[in-house]
């Protein structure tokens, strides 16, 4: 009997040493432990033995399964432990490696340089004023001292819609300049806006668009000269080209909206094939001003005897194409997805004037 028993012990725990899995494990606890295990089968013979060899033969199956629960206990640990590491193998993060992958989205440069502008006019304190795209004659024309024989007034330069307003035909604005003129309506002096967004002309070529992007700016104080304006657009120029060397001048010119007027050029240098800004002895023009006109102050209601400042203009899309080397300003237009992963700019690019506009 303590032949068959020991011979019993030892293959148990080596079925159980062999167990690969926890489910292999239960099958052989189950084999020796269960209702009809061996070692169960082998207890419920103990009735049929005599009672001196009874109690002997008792205490050695109840050692065996002593051994045998003790060996179930240590080798589930065991196999607990290992199925652990498999799985933290298995489901391991690399924290080292980015949470999620790269945007595939761009900004376009368009919005990316508008907002450029807009943080360096915010560190001069302008702010941003904005109006709608379907202007009417007064806006338009009229209060920025358009005469009406103007060439801008005819069909072949302005976009006219066929709705009306007070008999005077709607038109979708040629200028952001509309915005100053509500905005100096809406309330009174001083004002230090810029005003971007969309207009509209019958134009298109290499560097004309039907529709496009301008951002104007407009200051009006009691004692704004024609030296505050001179030192607001070279900053911004410096700033925007990021080149505290790019040469600057004012020319004379002729606005309806400003008196005096000018156009800023700004150093460069023209080669076969290249523009480099900043370089050379040519220059190049970017962008129109002036000091507000006495007509157009009166439109708004105010005295020009009390009241004057400055105003200037741009194209959005021009500056960038400068700025980022872009040659053909119809390209802004076509949605072409390889040249927007190529100009564009990641999301999280958010130009500031102290961390850097362009990245």
């Amino acid at each position: 009997m303590d032949a068959d028993i020991d011979r019993l012990r030892d293959e148990i725990l080596a079925s159980l040493a062999a167990a690969g899995d926890l489910a292999a494990l239960e099958a052989v606890r189950i084999s020796a432990l269960g209702r009809k295990g061996r070692v169960t089968e082998l207890t419920k013979s103990l009735g049929a033995l005599p009672p001196e060899q009874r109690r002997e033969v008792g205490q050695r199956v109840n050692v065996l399964k002593r051994e045998i629960e003790a060996a179930l206990a240590t080798r589930a640990a065991e196999l607990e432990a290992s199925a652990l590491e498999r799985r933290l193998a298995a489901e391991r993060i690399d924290i080292t490696l980015p949470a999620r992958e790269r945007p595939q989205g761009r900004i376009h440069p368009v919005s990316q340089v508008a907002e450029e502008i807009a943080a360096i006019f915010a560190d001069m304190g302008f702010a941003v004023a904005e109006g709608p795209d379907v202007e009417d004659d007064f806006h338009n024309f009229t209060a920025l001292n358009f005469p009406p024989e103007h060439p801008a007034r005819l069909m072949h330069d302005t976009f006219f819609l066929e709705a009306t307003q007070d008999g005077q035909p709607l038109l979708l604005r040629t200028h952001t300049s509309p915005v100053q003129i509500r905005h100096m309506m809406a309330g009174p002096p001083p004002y230090r806006v810029i005003a971007p967004g969309r207009t509209y002309r019958c134009d298109s070529d290499m560097t004309h668009t039907p529709m496009f992007h301008q951002v104007e700016g407009l200051m009006i104080g009691r004692d704004v000269h024609m030296g505050h304006l001179k030192g607001c657009l070279i900053d911004f120029v410096h700033a925007f080209f990021e080149r505290p060397d790019i040469k600057v001048r004012f020319r004379p010119s002729f606005f309806p909206f400003t008196e005096p007027s000018a156009e800023v050029d700004i150093g460069c240098r023209r080669g076969r094939d290249e523009l480099v800004v900043g370089e050379g002895a040519d220059w190049l023009e970017i962008l129109g001003c002036g000091m507000v006109h006495p007509n157009v102050i009166r439109a708004v209601g105010l005295d020009p005897e009390d009241w004057q400042g400055f105003a200037f203009g741009m194209g959005i899309d021009r500056v960038a194409m400068l700025k980022y080397g872009i040659p053909d300003l119809r390209t802004f237009f076509e949605a072409d997805l390889r040249w927007l992963r190529h100009y564009g700019f990641l999301p999280l690019d958010v130009p500031t004037t102290y961390a850097g506009l362009s990245r």
